[in-house]
């Protein structure tokens, strides 16, 4: 089937995606557990456990939400980069990365073959008025046979999603999940209740949570998760993917 998808989650909020003759990798982050990663030259985070699995073959295209963090890039992935034919990002990380990288203005799509298409979507790392801290990033909609996958990068849940949620109907959304706090009280990605309102505002949608295990500063989990969304009756829309094991959407 055209739109047959495939999808392996690999940790943190990395997962390969096998779609329309391609395989995309979202934030490859490679790296063995116990890599350090600073913030303003201070230790910040480390990574609490490596990829599922390191045989992850040939990867066409990164769909990277930014490569200012190293939880979304790290050293292992940057090498990575150098290898695949294409990065989408934002435009100041493609200026930032070079060589191969395409930076996506939210709403910019492109078309990486005859079935398969892009589109950038906005993101926000953190709460209002964070943006100086965390810097850009940006989400994705997957466009195939009729078939849409929004990948929401590093972001809570703000106007921008409920714009992405006014503008294209996906069947699948991979929420960046975690309560990520590196650098204080407030979340960067998306907690319990940012997930709940993703759901929401994605009715027809399944949920499906990364970014919640595999490093030091992530503060919910995929139990967690699950709890809230058993609370409020809606347990059917999330599904919580096994690390490793390629599954079919």
């Amino acid at each position: 089937m055209k739109n047959e998808v495939n999808v392996t989650y690999l940790g943190g909020p990395t997962i390969i995606l096998e779609i329309g003759g391609l395989r995309l990798m979202t934030d490859p982050t490679l790296d063995p557990a116990g890599e350090q990663f600073m913030i303003n030259d201070k230790p910040a985070y480390h990574k609490t456990e490596g990829p599922a699995t390191t045989d992850i073959g040939k990867i066409d295209v990164v769909l990277l939400s930014h490569d200012q963090h190293g939880d979304n890039l790290d050293h292992a992935g940057r090498e990575l980069l150098k290898q695949v034919d294409k990065t989408l990002t934002t435009k100041i990380g493609a200026e930032r990365l070079g060589g191969n990288a395409l930076g996506l203005a939210p709403w910019e799509s492109i078309a990486l073959n005859d079935e398969v298409v892009i589109t950038g979507t906005p993101a926000r790392h953190g709460p209002a008025g964070s943006e100086k801290l965390t810097g850009d990033v940006t989400g994705f909609i997957i466009t195939i046979a009729g078939l849409q996958i929004y990948i929401t990068g590093d972001t809570v849940f703000y106007d921008g999603v409920k714009e992405v949620a006014e503008k294209f109907k996906p069947q699948y959304v991979f929420i960046f999940a975690g309560a990520a706090k590196p650098r204080g009280p407030f979340n960067v990605t998306m907690g319990t209740n940012d997930a709940i309102d993703t759901a929401f505002a994605f009715p027809d949608a399944t949920i499906i949570p990364v970014h919640f295990e595999g490093w030091s500063h992530y503060t919910e989990t995929g139990e967690m998760l699950q709890q809230s969304f058993n609370a409020l009756g809606i347990s059917g829309q999330l599904r919580i993917l096994q690390p490793g094991i390629q599954t079919s959407l």
